[in-house]
């Protein structure tokens, strides 16, 4: 493959984007996905290789909530170990790997939302400068909402061992469990940003949302009990709490948007699969 084409299959740009009719061809979505999915894993490899260079302050970080949790907990009672030849390189790719999923987060996400962009309609486009500016941040957020919750959790857990054992914490498995946490409460505070950029699109309508939002409410404490660390109403509440007040945003967001929408009488009289005069 010549250089040319190497280029192309990471640019990926479509040869005709967007037709007279207003559609895309099946090969450039796929070109476009494809080039999508190479941009945002080059950004997790790379943020992967800075991450090798910081191992022990990532480790210092990671250990803190078990530390504090150790300290609540009676002497003797818990221990972190690790086990195996091939413990410590599974540490490290862990380790590096969550901090790469992490760090890179504004930019996969952004190919995420750039690859739904075309279906937008023109007047909707400016949308992205703002999901770029609120999904990271509320990412991060999520993060950190964990991590401070972190530290109650494996008390708990912790706590229902026996007092003449010892809980020896294989540390993989707790890197995996912090991972599992981490991962879960940024996520979870995605999901409102997801619901807004599914309205954009025309596929979901805010009187949806409000016709079926005490079973969403219901649903997100289901989902903050399974996700979050501990089964105590604190840490499930720290999760669920947060996540509902942004989906009533987010439902605010979708009724303004769908408003706005009848107003100017954008898709009227439109089905599903017919084109937008824009």
């Amino acid at each position: 493959m010549s250089l040319t084409g190497v280029v192309q299959l990471f640019v990926g740009k479509p040869v005709h984007p967007v037709g007279d009719d207003g559609r895309m061809a099946l090969s450039d979505h796929l070109r476009e996905l494809r080039a999508r999915i190479l941009k945002g894993s080059t950004a997790i490899i790379a943020a992967f290789v800075v991450a090798l260079f910081f191992f022990d302050p990532l480790l210092d970080l990671v250990l803190e909530p078990y530390l504090k949790a150790q300290d609540q907990l009676p002497d003797g009672q818990t221990e972190a170990t690790t086990a195996g030849a091939a413990g410590g390189f599974l540490l490290y790719l862990k380790l590096c790997g969550l901090a790469a999923v992490i760090g890179s987060s504004p930019i996969w996400l952004y190919q995420i939302w750039a690859f739904i962009l075309p279906g937008l309609h023109r007047n909707e486009k400016k949308w992205t400068a703002i999901f770029g500016a609120v999904a990271g941040p509320l990412f991060f957020v999520g993060i950190i909402l964990g991590y401070l919750t972190l530290p109650k959790g494996l008390e708990v857990l912790i706590g229902f061992t026996p007092a003449d054992l010892t809980n020896l914490v294989e540390f993989n498995d707790y890197l995996t469990f912090f991972i599992r946490t981490m991962l879960g409460f940024g996520i979870a505070f995605e999901i409102p940003v997801f619901v807004v950029m599914l309205n954009l699109a025309g596929v979901l309508k805010g009187k949806t949302l409000g016709a079926h939002r005490p079973w969403i409410i219901v649903g997100t404490f289901v989902f903050a009990a399974v996700i979050t660390p501990s089964g105590d109403p604190f840490t499930m509440s720290f999760m669920a709490v947060p996540m509902i007040v942004l989906f009533l945003i987010s439902e605010v967001i979708a009724r303004l948007n769908d408003r706005r929408r009848d107003k100017r009488g954008i898709n009227a009289g439109l089905s599903p699969d017919e084109a937008s005069p824009l």
